[in-house]
């Protein structure tokens, strides 16, 4: 059997609430900026939650057709950008790749969903006959990758996961395998999502997720504080560029960190909550650690995915407990939901992409609005309020989704010789 590829990351691209640069958006963190905003992109006056941290003033100026642009979901045009900013931030001179080597791995938790509203809308108001031919091409969750592939020339592996809140992880995990396992040399992976619609916030908003603090938008989403009461949607694309070493070295590229491995798991257990104990996170997060062939002390940063619930956040604490033990106290864990909001199938793409700016700059960004944190967090640091030096030897990204479906990602520094 072949010894397995080793992966790298050589580049990073972002749609946010913080805008559209890597190194602006990861600026924004480290100052602990909140992008939580009232809405003003429709009427919600009614709405129990009036805010959320939206991406404003987009412009996929040259990246995308401007006609094009104008049709599509915004979820696709999020997509498109962070994909081919992701390309240049690798400087890739595409017309040099073999591009049936090259693969597209972006998903979405929700699709189109501001597209399917208005069509239902349009259907209903004014009959089937004035639906755009567009309607079912541009709100499938697929077609964010596909027309990226079009655009691209890109042959190679392309097809969307929707795993909700993991989707962005389980697209990296799943894009690595197609490098390690040969069957491509360079794959663009991340997820997109644009939900920040009536439809959207009314559906978190029925099942009771979101946060009500609507007198203080930037201080509602409080992972591990005692009086967290749900999660601030939020928006964007985060996407990443994945190579094989050898594909990367050949053209001289800058690596900015390895991908060691990861892993998926289900807790199979109920549509919307985890186990108390997270059990199904902490099979997911050993299955990660031994996939990486790694050693436990080695990890010394955890990206929670930590969204602000008052049940998720817990579930994931005693998780890293159960796997961790004593080790726990020489972890750093942060939660970027605390500012990005929940980006909900981007969140994993957006949030690898913080982890590995940690790597690259050995500061980690502060967790936001912990004001009462709760018992359980003793013996971690949470990096509460304020930004943190910190040597990463080895990261977790951690994202888990409505359903059970989790998934954890490790990164490291690149080393030309991987450490024992």
């Amino acid at each position: 059997m072949n010894q397995r590829r080793r992966v790298v990351v050589t580049g990073m691209g972002i749609v946010s609430c913080f805008g559209n640069d890597v190194d602006q958006f990861y600026q924004q963190l480290l100052e602990g900026k909140s992008g939580a905003v009232p809405i003003e992109e429709f009427p919600c006056q009614e709405y129990p939650t009036r805010f959320a941290a939206p991406v404003r003033n987009f412009d996929p100026g040259e990246y995308m057709d401007k006609k094009q642009a104008r049709r599509v979901d915004r979820f696709v045009s999020y997509a498109v950008v962070a994909g081919k900013k992701a390309l240049e931030y690798a400087a890739l001179d595409i017309a040099t790749l073999d591009k049936e080597r090259c693969g597209i791995l972006i998903g979405s938790g929700m699709g189109g969903m501001g597209m399917f509203s208005e069509g239902v809308e349009t259907l209903i108001t004014k009959g089937f006959r004035r639906l755009t031919p567009f309607f079912v091409p541009y709100i499938i969750t697929n077609i964010a990758g596909a027309i990226l592939a079009i655009d691209l020339g890109f042959m190679g592996p392309n097809y969307s996961i929707s795993t909700a809140c993991a989707t962005a992880s389980h697209c990296i995990y799943s894009a690595a395998k197609h490098i390690r396992d040969g069957e491509a040399d360079l794959m663009i992976c991340g997820g997109s999502e644009s939900p920040i619609t009536p439809i959207g916030l009314a559906g978190f908003v029925a099942c009771k997720a979101l946060s009500e603090r609507n007198d203080a938008p930037e201080k509602a989403c409080r992972p591990w504080d005692k009086n967290r009461d749900g999660f601030v949607m939020g928006e964007g694309a985060g996407v990443l560029v994945l190579e094989s070493l050898e594909h990367a070295q050949a053209r001289g590229a800058t690596i900015l960190a390895e991908y060691l491995g990861g892993a998926i798991s289900c807790d199979a257990f109920h549509i919307t909550s985890p186990w108390e104990d997270g059990r199904g996170v902490s099979v997911c997060m050993e299955n990660a650690i031994r996939n990486a062939g790694v050693h436990k002390e080695q990890i010394n940063y955890i990206n929670a995915h930590g969204t602000s619930t008052p049940t998720g956040d817990l579930c994931e604490v005693r998780a890293v407990k159960q796997v961790f033990g004593e080790h726990s106290s020489q972890l750093f864990m942060n939660a970027t939901k605390s500012m990005t909001g929940h980006c909900l199938g981007a969140a994993g793409g957006v949030e690898a992409i913080a982890t590995l700016k940690a790597i690259e700059t050995g500061m980690l960004h502060p967790t936001i609005n912990i004001d009462d944190p709760e018992e359980e967090l003793t013996g971690i640091d949470i990096v509460a309020h304020h930004s943190k030096p910190c040597k990463v030897n080895i990261a977790m990204s951690n994202s888990f989704g409505f359903g059970g479906h989790n998934c954890s990602l490790l990164f490291a520094p690149y080393r030309a010789v991987p450490a024992a």
